[in-house]
């Protein structure tokens, strides 16, 4: 009798979990494999077409037409939606391919990890040491807490299933199209100004490498050539002025052979007039490659970059030693006071450095444990910022200050020391190689984002690519030549699209569920309109020039 009360199109009762047995309905054209991207066979376009037909009978409250057992593909026919407008295999059905908390917190923390450290020490710098430090904690709670609630958003749905959405699926849901689009564009600007911070690091990076090479091969010995300091550990200044409060002098002594040879050499290997245009030659076809499958498997290049980062710090803040006195509220001949006005510059770079909200959803999909999202995201952005302070107060109170100013500290914490060191000489070289892989990856990105929502395809055609990729392309060659401060495209791209995707969606999605449940309290209200206030003043203040 038991069996006269079973839906008729219902299965098991195990296949009627919407979560675990639901498949999701994916796109013909986006349905891919390693070896023929964007190509599906005729068997797998017509499943696709089943399933979105069954999907379309029944909500996810109503179990009663629940699609049949038979419709469900096996586990290696599932394939589940991605924010790169592909899909990939689900491999089984018992959840074993998820994983451990330990292994999604590392993962949050590898794609955290980003270009933005190499700023941090500076970011100190512009905010005061004291104050810089206040600012990453709290900007890493603030940060967190606007993650979690974006983590949290599918989940305040009623009625519909969101186990296949992203955040900008959720922004679509409560904002319409403005939701949709607005979503769109400030991711659109943390991808291109992550390119563009990549075209003027690798111009960096590549500069510095060959004149170290050619210093080497010509039995150059380049000495005091820069405004620094010959202690236990050679420091820079590379763009000395009267304020830096230093009386050393500029000399200048080439040894060795080969001097009208460097000139020419130094004519032809300028790190904004040549070096951007070279890297035209090697980046452009990259970008054209229908698909970016190949580079992603340089991503763990990414974790020994950052391991080999906090190894040098280290190693450079041992032999150099503190070199700190406190000046609360005035500045002194060399050293920055604690506070400083220039603070929001600080608070721009740390946006885009905790910035994970766009793909914080996809990423805690794998989690085996889901009850524990909320600690293992936590710990993972605790992990973050720890990383942030060690390397920012590291280099700021090992700076050698006497004999140089704190002012001296670059955009670029590499750029303080000579391209003859070897030890940055391997950290720039393999951060170059590593930044040569994920930028075609970074590119793949803007164009499904782009393409899919223009033309519905993430590959139209190669004229449309092409003007897409020389858009990109110009607007990092650009910047590497009349504009290479890192720190100031940082802070002005990650205040930029922080303003939507960290502080107004989130909370405003918050606030308009809380009103749709009952539950809108004025208290919320007050404190998550402050969170909105000080995106709004982040993206201000990055115009204080002092």
């Amino acid at each position: 009798m038991e069996d006269d009360n079973r839906p008729l199109l219902g299965g098991s009762s195990d296949s009627l979990e919407p979560r675990v047995r639901r498949p999701f309905y994916v796109e013909p054209r986006n349905i891919v494999d390693d070896a023929t991207p964007e190509r599906v066979s005729s068997e797998a376009a017509i499943l696709s077409s089943r399933i979105h037909y069954y999907g379309r009978l029944t909500g996810s409250s109503d179990r009663l037409l629940a699609p049949p057992d038979h419709v469900i593909p096996p586990p290696e026919d599932i394939y589940v939606y991605s924010p790169l407008g592909t899909a990939f295999k689900v491999q089984s059905k018992d959840g074993s391919h998820k994983n451990p908390s330990i292994v999604t917190i590392f993962a949050i923390w590898n794609t955290m990890m980003g270009t933005s450290i190499l700023s941090i020490p500076w970011g100190i710098k512009q905010a005061g040491f004291t104050l810089g430090i206040i600012i990453i904690i709290a900007m890493g709670f603030l940060t967190l807490y606007c993650c979690l609630r974006v983590l949290k958003s599918t989940k305040a749905i009623p009625y519909v299933d969101t186990s296949d959405w992203e955040f900008p699926d959720v922004c679509r849901y409560y904002f319409g199209a403005f939701g949709k689009w607005s979503s769109l564009i400030f991711s659109l600007v943390s991808l291109v100004g992550a390119m563009v911070v990549y075209w003027v690091l690798m111009s960096n990076f590549l500069f510095n490498a060959g004149k170290f090479i050619f210093n080497y091969v010509h039995h150059l010995n380049m000495t005091d050539t820069d405004f620094g300091t010959n202690g236990s550990e050679r420091v820079i200044c590379p763009f000395p002025d009267t304020d830096h409060g230093s009386n050393l002098s500029v000399a200048v002594t080439v040894t060795g052979s080969g001097n009208s040879t460097a000139e020419v050499f130094d004519h032809w290997w300028s790190k904004t007039n040549t070096i951007p245009f070279y890297l035209i030659l090697l980046l452009f076809p990259l970008l054209n490659f229908k698909s970016a499958s190949f580079f992603a498997r340089f991503t763990f290049l990414g974790t020994a970059s950052v391991i080999y980062l906090i190894v040098l710090v280290t190693v450079k803040s041992f032999r150099l030693g503190f070199h700190l006195e406190f000046h609360w509220f005035e500045p002194s001949k060399s050293f920055v006071p604690e506070f400083r006005l220039l603070f929001p510059q600080l608070t721009g770079i740390l946006t885009l450095a905790f910035f994970i909200h766009n793909c914080i959803i996809t990423l805690m999909k794998s989690n085996k444990h889901q009850e524990k999202n909320v600690r293992d995201l936590s710990v993972a952005y605790l992990l973050v910022g720890l990383t942030y302070l060690y390397v920012g107060v590291l280099i700021f109170a090992s700076f050698p200050s006497p004999e140089l100013s704190k002012e001296c500290i670059e955009a670029n914490f590499l750029d303080n020391f000579p391209s003859s060191d070897v030890w940055v000489f391997v950290a720039r070289t393999f951060l170059l190689f590593q930044m040569t892989t994920v930028y075609p990856l970074l590119g793949y990105l803007v164009r499904v984002q782009v393409m899919s929502q223009i033309f519905g395809s993430n590959y139209p055609g190669f004229f449309h690519v092409f003007v897409l990729n020389c858009f990109i392309v110009g607007a990092g060659v650009t910047m590497a030549k009349f504009y290479p401060n890192i720190g100031s495209i940082i802070r002005y791209s990650g205040a930029t699209c922080g303003l939507a995707l960290v502080f107004v969606f989130p909370s405003m999605i918050h606030m308009i569920g809380l009103k749709r449940r009952g539950e809108l309290r004025w208290y919320s209200v007050l404190a998550h309109g402050l969170i909105i206030l000080l995106g709004l003043a982040n993206v201000a203040g990055q115009f204080i020039e002092m």
